[in-house]
């Protein structure tokens, strides 16, 4: 099983990277997230993998962080997720915004990804409760300590604003504040 790779990044074509390796090149589908984030061509570039051998081919998935790599690994254990559609999902969804609609049931997020149904949606988010790590909340970075902070962060979004600005506003309030209170506090912070 080769699990990390190493080497120049010789090409790139999405989703599709060649990594020279010593003078073997070798082909590997990278998530949309990871593509962005790659070096110019010809610097070096470490990538982990994950290997997938099927009766007609030797397939090479790469990743530049642990967290995307453990995801993938998490959906193609799913019945009816393969690695296509798992690159997908990384490439739509961040890991922490795929933590996030996991932790808190958001079928809808799950359907704006091209090629996941309502049925498929609800499979993955049956499946994945509890097995994503902590439970992350935004990718802002700001982490949902309890049940209210999740609804004033949903209240939020249903006003219009984005994951990112209603992160921002809840690490201006305090931990222990109520629902209504923190989205009045939430959104006096947002009007400055």
């Amino acid at each position: 099983m080769i699990g990390r790779l190493s080497g120049t990044l010789a090409e790139k074509a999405p989703p599709q990277v060649l990594i020279d390796v010593n003078g073997v090149g070798y082909e590997v589908d990278v998530p949309m997230s990871s593509f962005y984030n790659l070096p110019p061509l010809g610097e070096r570039v470490v990538l982990l993998t994950h290997q997938v051998v099927r009766e007609d081919a030797h397939l090479l998935y790469g990743f530049l962080t642990h967290d995307e790599r453990s995801a993938f690994r998490q959906l193609i254990r799913i019945t009816g997720i393969g690695p296509k559609m798992a690159l997908s999902l990384l490439s739509g969804l961040s890991v922490a915004e795929l933590t996030q609609a996991v932790a808190q049931q958001q079928v809808g997020r799950l359907v704006k990804v091209p090629g996941i149904g309502k049925k498929t949606a609800e499979r993955l988010l049956l499946e994945l409760k509890g097995k994503l790590g902590p439970e992350l909340a935004l990718a802002g970075g700001a982490a949902v300590a309890n049940d209210a902070q999740a609804d004033i962060v949903q209240a939020l979004i249903a006003l219009g604003y984005s994951e990112k600005e209603a992160g921002a506003a809840l690490k201006t309030l305090p931990p222990d504040i109520g629902v209504s209170e923190g989205i009045k506090a939430a959104l006096k912070a947002l009007s400055k």
